[in-house]
């Protein structure tokens, strides 16, 4: 294959990647609603028989699985929120026609019914899916420290600075007002915390930088659209994004969304990609329990502000995650 023929390949996977990840955050903003396969090939602009098609080749999912785990995924997150829905407004609320349904495509996902989940059964999955990503975080170590190193070697995209390194101290957790933000976004679908995500940060500042979108440098965003307790880690989403203004375009693989603003809590982070999940999940599962404040629907996101460096003898760097919070 010449290299012409191979840069025009790549260019037609990144245009189907675009509208395929169209289709996949349409999905959640609609569960309610009809999601057939007619709808969702004109979400892509596709014809329904190439549309289905080309689906399962990129995603390893028909439109239909999607569908049906995507609303048990959000179900079964909801079913744990306070003051308790019953499960049937549960059911109804992510487009499940009837209580029975709903019940059997749960049990069948999850092993068990939404009751024994929310009696305790989801402890045991969450804890499932975490070993799994202990697993990968632990394979993957020496090639986070390769990519930090590449990190350092590209101070244009990446300025370093001098960090230290917060270690177990207890995080500094602030309630802020944010606005509505637009972005353009490439995305990472794979474990959270794993080596793939500063490769897509590093490929998305370079496309960042033959914008004009690095000099003077903007804020950008990491924004994590599953709950890696109840989503198997090669399905998480993620999405590398930078601010841009109401006149963007984008192209490519890069897309453009907006970053739903409202009440946040906001936590300062000093450290690696090693290290930040387990920062994750301390404000998960330390702060957020006792703060009379729970999760709602809007995804996780960290803010990588125009203050950001990257340490270069230890390879930190600093961000703000922000957790979407409502009182219990």
């Amino acid at each position: 294959m010449s290299e012409h023929s191979a840069q025009r390949e790549t260019a037609s996977r990144s245009a189907y990647m675009n509208r395929i990840n169209r289709v996949f955050d349409h999905i959640d903003a609609h569960l309610a609603e009809v999601l057939d396969l007619d709808a969702l090939a004109g979400v892509a602009n596709f014809s329904p028989w190439h549309f289905h098609r080309v689906f399962r080749a990129l995603t390893g999912e028909t439109v239909a699985e999607r569908v049906r785990r995507r609303r048990l995924e959000v179900a079964a997150s909801r079913l744990l929120k306070q003051p308790p829905a019953t499960a049937v407004a549960v059911a109804l609320d992510v487009g499940f026609a009837s209580p029975e349904v709903f019940t059997r495509a749960f049990r069948a996902h999850f092993g068990m019914t939404p009751s024994a989940w929310r009696r305790g059964g989801w402890r045991d999955w969450a804890a499932e899916r975490q070993l799994e990503l202990s697993k990968i975080h632990q394979a993957e170590r020496k090639l986070h420290q390769v990519i930090a190193d590449a990190f350092r070697e590209h101070p244009v995209l990446w300025p370093t600075g001098q960090l230290t390194d917060p270690g177990e101290q207890k995080m500094k957790v602030e309630l802020k007002q944010l606005p509505d933000t637009r972005v353009a976004y490439m995305r990472y679908v794979g474990p959270y915390g794993s080596s793939g995500i500063p490769q897509t940060w590093q490929r998305f500042a370079a496309w960042c930088d033959s914008q004009g979108l690095m000099q003077p440098r903007r804020t950008m965003y990491g924004i994590g659209h599953d709950n890696p307790r109840v989503t198997a880690p090669e399905k998480c989403r993620y999405d590398a994004c930078v601010e841009v203004d109401a006149g963007f375009r984008p192209s490519g693989e890069v897309g453009v969304q907006v970053l739903a603003g409202g009440r946040y809590a906001c936590a300062p982070f000093v450290g690696t990609a090693e290290t930040i999940h387990e920062a994750w999940n301390r404000v998960l599962g330390e702060w957020l329990p006792g703060s009379g404040y729970q999760c709602d629907d809007r995804p996780c996101f960290e803010i990588y502000g125009t203050d950001f460096v990257v340490d270069p003898d230890t390879g930190a760097f600093n961000c703000m995650l922000c957790v979407p919070v409502r009182p219990l």
